[in-house]
């Protein structure tokens, strides 16, 4: 790769006198607790945004993780102080300023409809890269599947049925009525697709051109994956190559190419003595962060936890690697068909579940954590449940379990 190391200080860590006695540049070394606490405050989860900030705080995060809608309301409100409900179901419905697809890994994301552009001309490197989008088909059925839904609201039975009438073809129908959207993603990623308010228990889709007020202009395809990879390192690093081709759902060395494509703009940097990648311009920020005693509650399906780096060396304690989770959790964590747990976010670190659920008047919160949590994080853990009673607008009936 071509990115540039900086040289902090002139020290030889090999103590060799190798390039006739000069000392060789050392990289800038910091710990994990400053990188997630440098995440932390990156992602809104110190110092949380305003209502008025909506927009921004999507557009950071690389969008928000919309498999199930109400991970999308939680993880707002997560970041932003006084968000309702129907400010997001505003924002996505009635304003139109976000936009649900599918997009990354090729799972449904809210995302900044102004920004819609860069993220569709990364997507639709999709349809080069995977053997199954390059069949001539499934271009043919994006092209028809935008033909029927310009201008239009369409439930997935009225999609398919106009898709039939399109083509003349009731195979093709049957392709978009049935399966777990399969035949619907090539057009999600080729811009031709996206999500529209439900009508009853019925999914709508429409197509972003004619549902947006602000067009989308995609801009050349390598640019556009540059992008994303710094809009990535920008929030979630320090990374590796895994963590990047994890998010975007690429292999490691398509990920490495991305990070390569910044040159300079990009820098190694070393995290408890192993290498990650940064953007340049953000080390000395990060290298002056100091941890805070920070307790968050994370819905199920929040970035956080899916960006979490991947990197593992195995076995069963905490280190470099697998700074943010022990993995005797993970598969509490990242459980069968693809669901993430709801998280008890510590200083950075995942220690502990939750769930809730309403009845009536009534929030029951119950966390458990995985092991015995310091003394000072019980009234933060109140205050933040106490913030998602307020968010439903129920009284909290809270339990914390104990092992």
């Amino acid at each position: 790769m071509t990115a540039r190391s900086l040289p902090i200080q002139q020290v030889n860590r090999s103590g060799s006198d190798d390039n006739q006695g000069q000392a060789s540049p050392a990289r800038l070394e910091v710990s994990w607790e400053q990188a997630l606490a440098w995440r932390m405050r990156r992602q809104h989860l110190l110092e949380r945004a305003s209502t008025a900030d909506l927009i921004a705080v999507v557009e950071r995060m690389c969008g928000l993780h919309a498999q199930v809608m109400s991970s999308v309301e939680l993880a707002l409100s997560a970041r932003i102080d006084g968000l309702t409900r129907e400010a997001v179901q505003d924002a996505l419905w009635q304003r139109r300023i976000l936009v649900k697809l599918w997009a990354m890994r090729g799972t449904l994301h809210v995302l900044s409809a102004s920004d819609l552009g860069v993220w569709l001309a990364g997507l639709g490197t999709y349809t080069q890269r995977y053997d199954w989008l390059k069949d001539p088909l499934m271009g043919e059925l994006a092209d028809l599947v935008g033909r029927a839904l310009h201008d239009r609201l369409l439930t997935r039975a009225e999609l398919a049925a106009a898709v039939g009438r399109l083509s003349e073809s009731t195979a093709k129908e049957g392709m978009i009525h049935g399966g777990w959207g399969s035949f619907l993603k090539p057009a999600s990623f080729l811009g031709q697709l996206c999500f529209g308010p439900g009508f009853g228990q019925h999914v709508r889709f429409t197509h972003p051109a004619t549902w947006l007020d602000t067009p989308s202009d995609p801009p050349d395809a390598d640019e556009a994956l540059a992008a994303i990879a710094r809009r990535f390192l920008s929030v979630y690093g320090p990374a590796a190559p895994v963590d990047l081709a994890c998010w975007w759902g690429t292999t490691r060395t398509h990920a490495s190419r991305m990070l390569d494509a910044l040159g300079e703009q990009v820098t190694k940097i070393e995290v408890d003595g192993e290498p990650y990648w940064m953007l340049a311009d953000q080390v000395a920020e990060l290298a002056s962060t100091t941890p805070a005693n920070v307790v968050r509650l994370l819905p199920g399906f929040d970035q956080w936890v899916v960006c979490a780096t991947r990197r593992d060396r195995g076995g069963s304690r905490p280190g470099p690697g697998n700074p943010a989770l022990d993995p005797a959790y993970r598969t509490r964590i990242y459980r069968l068909q693809g669901w993430v747990s709801a998280v008890l976010l510590i200083n950075g670190r995942i220690e502990g579940v939750w769930k809730h659920q309403r009845t009536g008047r009534k929030l029951s919160v119950e966390i458990e954590p995985f092991g015995t949590l310091p003394r000072w994080t019980r009234r933060p853990i109140e205050v933040e449940a106490e913030r998602l009673a307020i968010f439903f607008g129920c009284d909290l009936q809270l339990t914390l379990t104990t092992t």
